[in-house]
């Protein structure tokens, strides 16, 4: 039941992380004492499932044309940051998107600074922010920054260089990570275009 809820807010309000959207669907069925952390919650697997069938059920007809235009999105700001070796993580990669679905890139660069002077250098809008991330029993912080491309947000993670082939591990399926890069995924939209023109959808409006 919190796994369905979970995944209702995902689906329906566009909360973006698994651990906030169990948490407040915990809330719903008990106190957040006794229900906001604890291995009795839904896994981020069980909760990306529900989503997978919720976007299945409901939006079958117009999930494709949403996932092209999405990764022509991506694809747009990989090309643009292409000195800093960008990586497309997350829901456009994997197909499972709601119209509220932001784009996930992972960056290489000497340091957060080196991305932003390139951005002003380009007169590209953004906002910054250092998220902390716990891995066992350790803090890591992780400059983000955050870009607007057609009123879709694009999350870019800035690693340092020499985490190029670290491939963090999914918070869903616990394995490494899935990501593409520029390359892969010029592959993927070009296989993907003979079946979006079959069904009369397009991701030109991109």
């Amino acid at each position: 039941m919190i796994a369905q809820e979970a995944a209702r807010l995902m689906y329906e309000d566009g909360v973006r992380e698994y651990r906030d959207a169990k948490r407040k669907a915990a809330r719903r069925f008990g106190s957040e004492k006794a229900l906001s952390l604890g291995s009795h919650l839904p896994s981020n697997a069980e909760i990306h499932a529900e989503l997978q069938r919720l976007i299945g059920t409901y939006e079958e007809e117009v999930l494709p044309a949403r996932l092209m235009r999405l990764r022509l999105i991506a694809l747009r700001q990989m090309e643009a940051l292409e000195p800093f070796n960008p990586y497309l993580v997350g829901s456009v990669l994997s197909g499972v998107v709601t119209e509220q679905s932001d784009i996930d890139l992972h960056l290489f660069a000497g340091s957060c600074e080196e991305v932003e002077e390139y951005l002003e250098r380009n007169g590209t809008p953004f906002e910054q922010e250092v998220v902390t991330i716990r891995h066992g029993g350790e803090f890591f912080e992780y400059p983000h920054i955050y870009l607007e491309d057609n009123g879709v947000l694009v999350e870019c993670t800035v690693y340092p260089c020499e985490d190029i082939h670290r491939i963090p591990k999914s918070s869903i399926t616990g394995r490494p990570m899935e990501r593409a890069n520029a390359k892969k995924l010029r592959k993927i939209i070009g296989e993907a275009v003979p079946a979006l023109q079959e069904t009369g959808g397009s991701g030109d409006e991109a």
